[in-house]
């Protein structure tokens, strides 16, 4: 009884079908994301967005050709600091506030840790990209 019903599971059952969503245009590094640019397309790849709100505003981090499906690493936040800037590091402790200059050596958008060369010390730190603009930075 058992195999039957396995069987017959197996015999009705249709495969998944999702949709995934693709550049309909060349979408060039460095961009933010426009509705016109991305489609839905049927398909079940590992590793890439499926839902179009998720990828609009956000930025490309790399080239994205017609027809490619669009990778989580592919997009990320907007930039708001970008490679050489002068930015504030902030480093907060039980009361205690300092705040000083760096250079950023990398790009980087609201939430992403990025390196920072300490312009007084000229050591090189890892901080969060806050809101502002500003790098947080802990010990």
């Amino acid at each position: 009884m058992k195999r039957a019903l396995a069987l017959l599971l197996m015999t009705v059952a249709a495969p998944v079908s999702a949709e995934i969503v693709v550049a309909t245009e060349i979408i060039r590094a460095n961009t933010i994301i426009e509705p016109g640019v991305v489609g839905l397309k049927k398909g079940d790849v590992p590793g890439v967005h499926t839902d179009l709100e998720a990828v609009i505003g956000k930025e490309a981090r790399k080239a994205i050709y017609p027809g490619r499906p669009v990778r989580k690493g592919d997009i990320g936040e907007p930039a708001l600091v970008e490679r050489n800037q002068i930015v504030t590091l902030v480093y907060s402790a039980n009361g205690l506030n300092i705040e000083t200059e760096g250079r950023s050596l990398a790009r980087g958008g609201e939430g992403e840790r990025l390196r920072v060369m300490n312009l007084s010390s000229r050591s090189t730190i890892t901080g969060t990209v806050l809101p502002n603009g500003n790098i947080q930075v802990a010990n």
